[in-house]
């Protein structure tokens, strides 16, 4: 099963959304995780209202979806990644750190630049708008990939 990473800087809103849409969506077939280059610390909870609202699950404990530095992902007992995805413009811009090669090749990386639902101002309403509308590019973005990848 290959293994797909989504980044951000704070991994707390898009790359967080991206991993829970994908581990729903490309189940069996794929396993996505995230993380971000400065870590906000924990999701941002509009992230986690949104993926519940569209009946996308976000565990509980140990299965509840949490904010993690990239660093975790470059180690050597970390998953080996398959493809690596930015999702925000600053960590497309960031130097990443060097990630594992698998069978004596480096992740594919793309970028998918979305914006920041997390800077949306207003009421709760206008945010959450926000998000609902990122997410759902972050969802068709993530089924072309998985009708691309057969």
């Amino acid at each position: 099963m290959p293994d797909i990473l989504f980044l951000c800087t704070g991994n707390s809103a898009r790359s967080i959304m991206a991993e829970a849409y994908m581990n729903h969506a490309g189940a069996p077939r794929w396993r996505a995780w995230s993380a971000g280059s400065s870590h906000a610390g924990s999701p941002n909870p509009f992230a986690l209202v949104t993926l519940s609202s569209h009946d996308i699950p976000v565990g509980e404990g140990d299965d509840a979806p949490r904010s993690k530095s990239w660093d975790e992902f470059a180690g050597g007992d970390a998953p080996v990644m398959d493809v690596i995805v930015t999702v925000c413009d600053n960590a497309a811009a960031e130097t990443c750190p060097v990630w594992p090669i698998s069978a004596g090749r480096a992740p594919e990386t793309l970028h998918w630049s979305f914006p920041d639902p997390a800077a949306a101002t207003g009421s709760d309403d206008d945010k959450r708008a926000a998000f609902d509308g990122v997410f759902a590019d972050i969802r068709k973005t993530i089924d072309a990939f998985l009708e691309n990848q057969g």
